[in-house]
């Protein structure tokens, strides 16, 4: 009886054909953990530290090395156009001088550029990093000492240094740290001597006007001895042909006249 009952309710419970179950029996059991921390035998802990691995000591300390080379850093475009920018500004100007940028207000900057710009000079101003780099592959690496902090560069295709010098002493609180003009560097004392000389225009007059009288004096010198033997010359004809006329007419020829030095011709620029 209880057999025909226990198998009227197996076959109640069983699924039928495609139909799932309504109840279905999950297992809860405890999981193997093998995660947890053991304690090592102390005879294996033995064996671990004696055959644990000890390495050598360096001959050097490592701390007294040298560092290792950082590799190259790539430069960016920005920093390639500047440095186009840089080698222009060198290759295309013959004066460049080099001041302290010093806090102004944006008026006095603005009076700056513009008294500059009448007399064609521009202000450049570039990041000191980039013109180090610059610097120190070019002939004009005894200026890297002049950039300090932060600086502007006042350059001209032509040499103005005249006018530069005399607004900067308008405005005393940019200061001239020095420069370079065609090529040739010069200390801030150097660029106020060189204010100081004359134009190219009077000098050329002064040289044109010393060389005209050279060569003044050097063709009076070349004239003078020949035109002293032509006097002489003409002279001696003049004598000879007074004693011709004087012999034709009879009479005895008086003795020479003797010829002065006063009665030669001399140059006004000889003394």
């Amino acid at each position: 009886m209880a057999a025909a009952v226990a198998g009227v309710l197996r076959g109640g419970l069983l699924p039928q054909a495609g139909r799932l179950p309504t109840l279905q029996s999950v297992r809860h059991g405890s999981k193997a953990v093998t995660r947890h921390w053991r304690v090592m035998h102390h005879q294996r802990q033995k064996l671990m530290a004696v055959t644990e691995y000890i390495p050598p000591r360096p001959a050097v300390n490592p701390r007294c090395l040298p560092p290792p080379p950082k590799p190259p850093e790539e430069e960016s475009g920005l920093i390639r156009l500047l440095r186009r920018e840089i080698a222009a500004v060198f290759r295309e100007h013959r004066m460049i001088a080099v001041c302290q940028n010093v806090a102004m207000s944006a008026e006095d900057k603005l009076l700056m550029r513009h008294q500059l710009r009448k007399h064609k000079i521009l202000v450049k101003v570039f990041p000191n990093q980039v013109l180090k780099c610059f610097l120190e592959d070019s002939k004009y690496k005894s200026l890297l000492p002049l950039f300090v902090g932060h600086n502007m560069l006042l350059v001209s295709e032509e040499p103005k240094v005249k006018e530069m010098v005399r607004i900067l002493k308008v405005m005393p609180f940019l200061p001239l740290l020095g420069g370079c003009v065609d090529d040739t560097i010069l200390s801030r004392q150097g660029l106020l001597n060189y204010a100081k000389l004359p134009s190219q225009a009077l000098l050329q007059g002064e040289l044109i006007g010393g060389l005209s009288l050279l060569l003044g004096q050097t063709r009076a010198l070349l004239q003078h001895r020949p035109a002293q033997l032509t006097a002489l010359l003409e002279q001696h004809v003049r004598r000879q042909q007074e004693g011709a006329s004087t012999a034709a007419a009879g009479g005895q020829p008086g003795p020479p006249e003797p010829v002065l030095d006063s009665q030669l011709p001399v140059h006004p620029a000889l003394p």
